[in-house]
């Protein structure tokens, strides 16, 4: 045999019972709302912008890669770098 659960509310109409559920989960959704933030997408440089950044040579800019002062990211022949890395690693290279 199967068993079913019932559960009974009193004195509430259907009506009230939705409109009270309604209100508690537009009250939650707001509080995720407030408290949200979405996630950044990764900002990729290439190698001649982070010279002009860096005010440094492309050549430097190579060195610095076979170092592993900078993390050089490869889409094909394309190399490129994230912008946050770069931050790191001056923050880095100052703290030497």
């Amino acid at each position: 045999m199967e068993q079913q659960n019932i559960t009974q509310v009193h004195n509430v109409t259907p009506q009230q019972l939705k409109e009270s559920i309604l209100l508690d989960v537009r009250a939650e959704l707001q509080v995720i709302a407030q408290n949200f933030q979405p996630k950044k997408q990764a900002e990729y440089l290439t190698r001649k912008e982070v010279a002009k950044i860096l005010k440094v040579s492309l050549v430097t800019l190579s060195d610095w890669n076979k170092k592993r002062v900078l993390k050089p990211y490869r889409l094909g022949n394309l190399i490129r770098y994230k912008t946050s890395e770069i931050e790191e690693s001056l923050i880095a290279i100052n703290k030497k």
